[in-house]
């Protein structure tokens, strides 16, 4: 339960530097679809993909991007681990969750009403 979390640090300057490429990367792409206006609209989005397949490419390169990676097939491990409810327990659960919701408005509705009297008799306004 108190688990110590390990620090984790990020590569040095080395790291920053693949960070900043690949987002130059992507910004370069983006910058080339309206520099290249003049071509046909498949070059366009062609360098899109390419600055931002170049730039996943140099972030997986990364300290970060390789702790990402860690992250993604630790959260598909813990994913498997789920015990996922039956379609009988969903249906249950779900008629359980409709039935208190009517039971609260009809709740609500009431004391507004009963609100509403209180009000109307203390100030004696309405009708």
């Amino acid at each position: 339960m108190n688990d110590a979390v390990p620090e984790q640090s990020v590569g040095g300057g080395a790291d920053t530097a693949k960070l900043v490429a690949a987002i130059l990367l992507v910004l370069g792409g983006i910058a080339a679809y309206y520099v290249l206006r003049a071509q046909a609209d498949w070059v366009r989005w062609l360098s899109v993909v390419a600055g931002v397949v170049l730039a996943a490419a140099v972030f997986a390169a990364s300290a970060t991007g390789r702790a990402f990676w860690q992250f993604v097939l630790d959260s598909r491990a813990e994913l498997r681990k789920v015990v996922w409810p039956t379609r009988q327990e969903t249906g249950m659960t779900t008629l359980a969750v409709f039935a208190f919701v009517i039971v609260a408005g009809l709740f609500f509705w009431v004391l507004d009403l009963f609100l509403s009297w209180a009000t109307r008799l203390l100030t004696g306004q309405g009708g």
